[in-house]
Parts: structure tokens; C-alpha cells; sequence
């Protein structure tokens, strides 16, 4: 084992006879460099904007979510919500509001979700820290105000400094199709205070206001949409999830803050694997190079063959050499692409050195990169195995025709 992994570590760095083996080695190693660095890069750049939609949504949403499994609303004047308002794992519990309504702003008409939030909203929320106009204010004595998304705001032409106020219209409760159209609508009037920007699916449909102002518009009395529950620092989110489902039953869906989301998580991890897959096969092409490398290096070293089996040395031994040589372009390329996508990864985490071409309009302003070695480890573990693959191809026919040849 030692000596064909010496003679092969010899073979890779010698000069061969012909110069387009040595040139077909450089592209098979720069092919498998370029391949893993490529592959480094991209799925820690795919890592770094599903951390930054995660960070958004968390300054959004709730540590839980409740939401009945049939219906849109339900009473939580229960014994089984009363205890889940006590458990010393919880720090919030707010009870919430969500509907469709239509707003009207000047001559804009818009179709949005007005969510109802109660007085802690701020605490268990970063929603302050997302507010990009105005301010987060949604009662100030007997005047309602709204704070709403930067699309909504943008569809209505809506400024937080103007004082006209926002008309918000939806259907009275179990009122049919009557003579007078505006006999079956409610309505409210809310002053714009604030407009919030997180992401696009959040800013394009969602307005906020006091749980008071939606309770009195979609007339829900006790009747919530949805409890959010903030969770004590430190405690076991999942362990508390599960305690609550338990609590529940079927009847109602806890999720946490990456379930409420789990379509948009999905679609960025199916994203990901899918450029996994393709710069994958990518660098399955690169490798036939240490192929065409192989092939050529056993036509050439027929005479080095030929000296080792006189001195005694079997096809065993000799076909080792060739996939040994195999392996080494295989693994230098393999490691030296992860060091180099590592190095650029660290270059854009420091210095920010590839921005984006948003125009002032994203949040951040340059490519976001989180390096996550589970997915080095299945790099590395790839690589090395189209390398394995494409070594014990050529050694295993090629050289064992060529061996016969020579015995003849």
C-alpha cells in the first residue's frame, strides 16, 4: 500500500513524456477546485438569505403560534388556554385578530389582512425595529391609528405624515345580499402612524391595528384568530410546543416561528439541493478529465509497467498505483477548493466585497454568507467519491487491457 501511494504521489508530480498528460492533470485538478469551491460558495450564500429571512420573520412573528384546525376563529375562554397562560415557560400571551378587509385611502382601494394586536405586541415582537416611516403606534386615547406594510403603503399611495385617515371595510356578520349594498358593510376609520418593511409576502397584505378596533369591526366579541405566545429565554421551545399540542389535541396547530413559514423555508431548501444537485453533476463532467489523465498515463508509463513486473510486482499492485493517482488529483482539488470557497466566503462575511444591486431598496447590502460545515462535510464526501469513481473506471478496464497487451 505504501509503496504504490508512493510511487503514485511520484507520478503526480513528475515531469511525464508528453506534455498534454501534465496539462490534462492541471484541468482535471483546476476542474475538481473550481467544481467544490463553486459548490462551497453557493450553498453558504443559500444559507446565509435563509438565515436572513429567518431573522426578519423573527422580528415578526411569535415564538408559537395557536390556530384552529377548522374555522378561522375560537374562544379561548378555556381551561386549557387559562393554562397555558400560566405556564412559567411563557412569558407572552396575546390573543389576536386576523382578517380580510378592503382599505380605502384617498382614490386607492386595496384588498389586506388586518391583524388586531393587543398592548404587548412590542414586547414579544421586534416589529420597532422594522418600522421604516412614522412610528409603531395604534391608540392614542379614543384615536385609532394603523401601522401598515411598505406594499400596502406603496399600492395606496399612504405617507404616516399626511392626516388623512384609512377607511377599512368588511362584511357585517350574517348579512345576505340586501337592496342596499352599504347596509351589509362595517367600517372603521384608522390614521396611519407607521409603515413597517420585512419581506415582500408580509408588507403586501398586512396592516396593523388594536385588538380593540378589529374586535369591534369583525364583530368577534370573545372570538380570536389566533394566540401567540412569546417563550422564556433560556427555556426548551420544542419541549413547550409539545406540551401545548398535548394540551390541545387535534383541535388546534402550534406552530413555531419556522412553521409558520414552512412553505417559503421549503421552497429555499428545495432551492438549495436543487443547485447542490446541478453543480454536482457539473463537476461529474469535470471529472471524466481524470479519465481522459489516467488513460494517458498508463499508455505512457508502459515501460515503467513493464519494469515493475519483472521485478516482481503484480497487476494487483500496479493497478493501485494509477488509482492512487486518481485519488490524489482528486483529493488535492477536493480540499483545495474548500480552503479557497472558505477564504472568499470569509473575504464577503468581513469585507463585504460582492454587494447587492438592490438600489437602497434591500435591507442589507451585500450578499449574506453563513458557512455551515454539515454541508462541507457532504461537499467533501461527494467529491471524493466522483473521484473515487472516476479513477476505478479507467484503472479498471483500460489498465487491465493494457496489462494483457503486455503479457502477450
Amino acid at each position: 500500500m505504501k509503496l504504490s501511494l508512493f510511487i503514485a504521489s511520484r507520478y503526480l508530480i513528475s515531469k511525464k513524456k508528453q506534455n498534454i498528460i501534465n496539462i490534462i492533470s492541471a484541468i482535471s485538478a483546476g476542474g475538481i477546485v473550481v467544481g467544490t469551491m463553486a459548490l462551497v460558495i453557493v450553498l453558504s450564500v443559500f444559507n446565509g438569505f435563509t438565515d436572513l429571512v429567518g431573522t426578519f420573520f423573527s422580528s415578526f412573528d411569535p415564538d408559537l403560534k395557536i390556530t384552529p384546525s377548522e374555522g378561522k376563529v375560537f374562544d379561548p375562554q378555556t381551561a386549557e388556554f387559562e393554562k397555558i397562560r400560566n405556564n412559567p415557560a411563557i412569558i407572552h400571551y396575546a390573543e389576536v385578530i386576523e382578517d380580510v378587509a378592503l382599505l380605502k385611502y384617498g382614490n386607492q382601494i386595496y384588498p389586506a389582512v388586518v391583524k388586531g394586536v393587543p398592548e404587548n405586541y412590542t414586547k414579544y415582537t421586534l416589529i420597532d425595529s422594522l418600522i421604516i416611516d412614522g412610528k409603531f403606534m395604534l391608540k392614542d386615547q379614543d384615536i385609532n391609528y394603523a401601522v401598515v406594510g411598505q406594499g400596502v403603503a406603496y399600492n395606496l399611495g399612504l405617507r404616516p405624515e399626511y392626516p388623512e385617515p384609512l377607511q377599512v371595510f368588511v362584511p357585517k356578520k350574517g348579512k345576505q345580499v340586501v337592496l342596499n349594498p352599504a347596509s351589509a358593510v362595517s367600517s372603521g376609520l384608522a390614521y396611519p402612524s407607521g409603515v413597517f418593511a420585512v419581506l415582500e409576502e408580509i408588507d403586501s397584505k398586512y396592516i396593523l391595528v388594536s385588538k380593540e378596533f378589529a374586535a369591534r369591526l369583525f364583530e368577534s366579541e370573545t372570538m380570536v384568530s389566533a394566540v401567540e405566545l412569546a417563550i422564556k429565554p433560556g427555556a426548551d421551545s420544542k419541549k413547550v410546543q409539545k406540551e401545548i399540542e398535548n394540551l390541545l389535541g387535534k383541535s388546534f396547530h402550534v406552530k413555531n416561528k419556522y412553521q409558520q413559514h414552512d412553505l417559503i423555508y421549503r421552497t429555499m431548501q428545495s432551492e438549495k439541493w436543487v443547485a447542490y444537485l446541478i453543480l454536482v453533476f457539473i463537476l461529474i463532467i469535470a471529472s471524466f478529465n481524470i479519465l481522459g489523465s489516467l488513460s494517458l498515463l498508463i499508455i505512457d508509463k508502459k515501460d515503467d509497467i513493464m519494469i515493475l513486473q519483472s521485478m516482481g510486482a503484480d497487476n494487483q499492485l500496479i493497478s493501485r498505483i494509477f488509482l492512487f493517482e486518481g485519488w490524489l488529483i482528486s483529493i488535492i482539488g477536493a480540499f483545495a477548493g474548500t480552503i479557497l470557497g472558505l477564504l472568499i466566503c470569509w473575504l464577503q462575511i468581513t469585507f463585504e466585497i460582492v454587494p447587492l444591486a438592490s438600489n437602497g431598496s434591500f435591507l442589507i447590502t451585500a450578499y449574506p454568507v453563513r458557512v455551515d460545515f454539515t454541508d462541507i462535510l457532504y461537499i467533501l464526501w461527494v467529491v471524493l467519491l466522483i473521484g473515487f469513481l472516476a479513477s476505478w473506471y479507467p484503472v479498471k478496464y483500460i489498465s487491465k487491457k493494457q496489462f494483457a497487451s503486455q503479457n502477450l
